[in-house]
């Protein structure tokens, strides 16, 4: 994908959700997060800046100041919402020219272990040119329950939490 802000997917918001499969459920002045609906795992999360950067070393002033506060608000939410042990906190920065943190978060038994997707995996990639991995072990959990989970977080977030 090009560093072109206007052929990134992630800084079309909403409008490049549908396509990520994904839905927002938190924002403020400066960041999102949205959580996916097709993943193995409930409420695999997004947190990203507004501002088209390419990498957490470019986040400056209010942004940089604010990151720390928002992803341990976020997380937790996202963390006690799916009843999770913890939350695996992954900055890649290879697929997507847009810095943004990917919030996972773990039960015993998931699809999830210390290298992202348990067992053999599959990559798809997409009309955007970005690359999905999905699990052959682990199919993506019915996008009812992924709303549902969507729902109650972004609830507790719009209400300060």
């Amino acid at each position: 994908m090009s560093d072109n802000r206007s052929e990134c997917i992630i800084c079309r918001g909403v409008a490049g959700d549908l396509e990520l499969q994904r839905v927002q459920v938190w924002e403020d002045s400066l960041w999102r997060l949205t959580v996916s609906l097709d993943a193995e795992i409930l409420a695999f999360s997004y947190l990203e800046p507004k501002r088209h950067i390419p990498h957490v070393t470019d986040l400056d002033g209010e942004e940089a100041h604010r990151f720390g506060e928002v992803l341990a608000r976020v997380s937790r939410v996202i963390q006690e919402e799916t009843e999770a042990e913890l939350v695996y906190v992954y900055i890649f920065g290879g697929g997507v020219s847009h810095f943004h943190v990917h919030l996972a978060p773990h039960r015993a038994g998931d699809g999830l272990n210390t290298q992202i997707i348990r067992g053999d995996f599959v990559e798809e990639k997409l009309d955007s040119g970005v690359v999905r991995y999905a699990s052959k072990e682990f199919p993506p959990l019915p996008q009812e329950q992924q709303q549902a989970v969507a729902d109650r977080i972004q609830q507790r977030l719009m209400a300060g939490e």
